[in-house]
């Protein structure tokens, strides 16, 4: 009961917080709703774009991977920082300089409309099929794991997790809905700050308990008992290979923080470059401290479980904040995970009603639509791709190699034929239209061939890396028969003031050292 009581204030006061930020804003404009008025600063960002990564996808997959692998698949996380270097340095300037609201926007400037169609509504697939479905059901499962809604219903464990995908999925609607990007910000800062605060309680309390009041004792235990987790150079038939950091891994991680419109959305929505910057930089610090909060634990659940849940480690996160967590505190936690969950799934839906609005609506069917109008459609867009999302998130229950793993196979589909075509725009002035659309559906069926139907015995992430090269020869080869007769031209706006942050560069280096002496140190073991 006091858990339920906790969970409840703590998401009150999260929706109430929001709500008093937002009572004067202006949500019926464009920049207003899709991009939060173009005034989110640094912090906002920064927690912002953290939260909208880090879900229970990461809490609960990651965990459940690290339980298993150890800490090989840390290059998720301390890559994610090299790429959000990049993206501070070069794409986000480039992007403010335009006044983009959406990605697809810069593909219409660089190629033509039908290309910014296409990558739109791969984009809006990859939402429903992908990321929405894994994120609610995750959800579900820590929610359901800690209340017992199954029990307190008097239903199966399958109905129970439906009911609480569905009460996910209308809460985070919600917020989506009626507050576009700057109640999910405002909401994301909070949660995202709570989540940093008590993911780290679940490992600190543990290594505390083992170590009879000395976490780093506690620590020494845990390293001891099975030292090969610690290890993060993943061997070739491991389920992440170190080799994969310099083929798909990295083209992957530029996409991700560079080019995905779900996180970089929020850097759109900056007052300045300078607070985008600051945004983009702090969000690398946080993630190299990450994995203490979505790989630590799993190693030390392997401490207290052995192996006893090789066969179910989705659940293995779940079980170890029943374990560790005072019982007054697993409300609030609880709160925080439900926190976590609607801010990935507000964030793709508000991300997904911008495409749409943006990309493909005021595009084809309304090009003399209002600011209001163009907010409608958002709107409408949202509340139906959740009920999608609602009705598909109990089919990705039982995937093989746990649910991160799944999700980033998934997301394999969609996310390296648009980043080559990206990529290809920005740096490749020869490579025409007729090329890039060509590169994205031959791109998007090699992957789904070797991946899901002949089973090619590569890594998955090696694909990647095949792909992009794939892709690649396919623009060249196809511009050199069409070539590209369109003069390049990026129109300068000024939106906001392009003054660079000072610290830009020397925070940098700082994050590109510190990612180098993590494999130096983890390494060696």
């Amino acid at each position: 009961m006091y858990t339920a009581i906790t969970f409840i204030a703590f998401t009150a006061f999260v929706a109430l917080y929001s709500w008093y930020k937002l009572r004067k804003e202006e949500l019926d404009s464009k920049d207003g709703y899709f991009l939060g008025g173009r005034s989110l600063t640094g912090v906002v960002i920064a927690g912002s774009m953290l939260l909208t990564n880090i879900s229970t996808e990461h809490l609960i997959g990651m965990n459940g991977s690290s339980y298993k692998n150890g800490f090989i698949i840390i290059a998720w996380e301390v890559t994610s920082a090299l790429a959000l270097v990049v993206a501070a340095i070069y794409f986000v300037p480039k992007y403010l300089k335009m006044g983009l609201t959406t990605i697809p926007e810069y593909l219409e400037t660089r190629f033509d409309s039908t290309t910014r169609t296409l990558v739109a509504l791969f984009l809006m697939v990859s939402f429903v099929v992908t990321l929405l479905p894994i994120v609610l059901y995750t959800g579900a499962i820590n929610i359901e794991s800690i209340f017992n809604i199954s029990e307190v219903l008097d239903v199966t464990k399958e109905e129970g997790l439906w009911v609480t995908v569905v009460c996910i999925g209308v809460l985070g609607s919600v917020y989506a809905i009626f507050g576009g990007l700057k109640a999910v910000a405002i909401s994301d800062t909070i949660n995202g700050y709570g989540l940093l605060i008590g993911g780290l309680a679940i490992p600190i309390i543990a290594l505390v308990g083992i170590g009879d009041g000395n976490p780093f004792e506690g620590l020494s235990k845990v390293f001891n008992h099975s030292p090969e987790k610690f290890n993060v150079i993943g061997a070739k038939d491991s389920v992440l290979p170190f080799e994969v950091l310099f083929t798909g891994l990295i083209i992957n991680q530029l996409y991700f923080w560079s080019m995905n419109q779900t996180i970089i959305q929020r850097a759109l929505g900056a007052k300045n470059l300078v607070e985008a910057q600051k945004g983009l930089l702090y969000t690398g610090v946080l993630k190299i401290l990450v994995p203490i909060i979505i790989i630590l634990p799993g190693v030390i659940a392997f401490y207290y479980f052995g192996d006893s849940m090789y066969d179910n480690q989705d659940m293995i996160y779940p079980e170890l904040v029943k374990k560790v967590l005072p019982i007054g505190f697993v409300g609030v936690f609880a709160a925080i995970i439900m926190g976590a969950v609607l801010s990935t799934f507000n964030s793709v839906l508000n991300s997904a009603a911008t495409i749409f609005s943006i990309d493909v609506f005021k595009r084809h069917f309304g090009k003399n639509a209002s600011d209001k109008k163009l907010v409608r459609i958002g709107k409408l867009t949202s509340t139906i791709l959740a009920v999608f999302a609602i009705l598909v998130a109990p089919m990705v229950a039982n995937a093989p190699d746990g649910l991160y793993q799944l999700l980033q196979q998934l997301n394999g589909i969609f996310f390296i034929p648009i980043a080559s075509i990206m990529l290809a725009g920005f740096f490749l002035k020869k490579i025409s239209a007729m090329a890039a659309k060509v590169a994205l559906l031959i791109g998007l069926l090699f992957y789904i061939l070797t991946t899901f139907i002949f089973k090619v015995d590569i890594h998955f992430v090696h694909i990647w890396g095949i792909e992009f090269v794939l892709n690649m020869l396919v623009m060249f080869a196809v511009s050199y028969f069409y070539p590209n007769k369109k003069a390049i031209k990026e129109e300068a706006h000024d939106f906001v003031e392009m003054k660079e942050w000072k610290y830009t560069k020397p925070m940098a280096i700082i994050l590109c050292i510190i990612t180098i002496v993590i494999y130096v140190l983890l390494g060696t073991n």
